[in-house]
């Protein structure tokens, strides 16, 4: 697929770009990438396979400029990712994906979009933008989980806590490494080091990263939250433990007494005092015991 520059993206023919050889953004599959490459005038010796493709990143050379995208599903951000090549010289684009994530995205630009792609700056803006247009509704959905989350803490509803927080603490972890990544590509296109880019042009990929480093914000925030409501968590688990404590130590307490007084009757010494009629009595001192432990620990709101 050939996109040809201009106010709006326009799908041209093959051979007519090759009469014409007006600048243009091709979009192909790894299987066909050095014929791309090639028809496109762009010399890259390095390997090519977007299944490797692990990071975010930009790569200067001679020739041109040679990136990759490593792109979270936003349905599934811990598991498969969109992996995507791109390279760029003097006055084309190629974008290599064994997916149709890129079409769709040109055809979400294409709708959404009055300027579509009149220039490269312009294209890669698009481009870019257009996968991140979505993410701040996604790390919203993350803050008003954990603020569910929280007001289970405060009601008391701690099942499945940690089985729930730890996911989203992952896929945070995840998009704020992303969000680095792609703050730094968006600083190497702004740093223009091959000339490929006009300098009144390079706003758009100032634009990139301040987006970037917007999302990236937010998410150091989720993270905290995200910690904070962790925090309270752990702060209800240490109350109800010390709880069950403090009751098992008032039982404690109460029996102690009474363990003394019936291991002490229970020797059965031929002296010792109401051997022969001493039970009520007995009886009588282990339930005063009782009562008075009760009247301290209430005395010092215990109970």
């Amino acid at each position: 697929m050939i996109l040809e520059f201009g106010e709006r993206l326009v799908p041209i023919d093959k051979e007519e770009w090759l009469q014409e050889r007006k600048p243009a953004v091709f979009l192909a599959n790894s299987r066909k990438a050095r014929e791309t490459l090639k028809m496109a005038g762009i010399v890259y010796d390095g390997e090519i396979q977007t299944g490797k493709v692990g990071f975010c990143k930009l790569e200067t050379q001679q020739e041109c400029l040679a990136g990759s995208f490593c792109i979270p599903k936003l349905l599934d951000v811990l598991g498969s990712r969109y992996q995507i090549l791109f390279f760029v010289n003097q006055s084309n684009i190629v974008i290599l994906d064994d997916t149709d994530f890129s079409i769709r995205l040109i055809r979400r630009i294409q709708i959404r979009k009055n300027h579509q792609g009149e220039c490269k700056e312009r294209f890669i803006y698009n481009y870019i933008t257009e996968f991140m247009s979505r993410d701040l509704e996604l790390l919203g959905q993350y803050e008003q989980k954990l603020l569910d989350m929280e007001e289970d803490v405060i009601q008391g509803k701690l099942t499945n806590f940690q089985n729930e927080l730890m996911p989203i603490r992952r896929e945070l972890l995840v998009l704020r490494s992303y969000y680095d990544e792609i703050m730094d590509m968006g600083t190497e296109l702004e740093d223009n080091e091959n000339y490929f880019f006009r300098k009144k042009r390079l706003k758009y990929f100032g634009t990139i990263t301040n987006r970037a480093d917007r999302l990236r914000g937010k998410t150091v925030h989720l993270l905290e939250y995200a910690q904070q409501v962790k925090d309270a968590y752990q702060a209800q688990i240490d109350a109800k433990q010390n709880s069950n404590m403090q009751f098992l130590t008032v039982i404690s307490t109460i029996f102690f007494p009474l363990t003394l007084i019936t291991g002490w009757y229970g020797m059965n010494f031929k002296d010792m005092p109401e051997l022969e009629n001493g039970y009520p009595w007995v009886v009588f001192l282990s339930v005063a015991v009782i009562v008075i432990c009760i009247l301290i620990f209430k005395k010092k709101n215990i109970f």
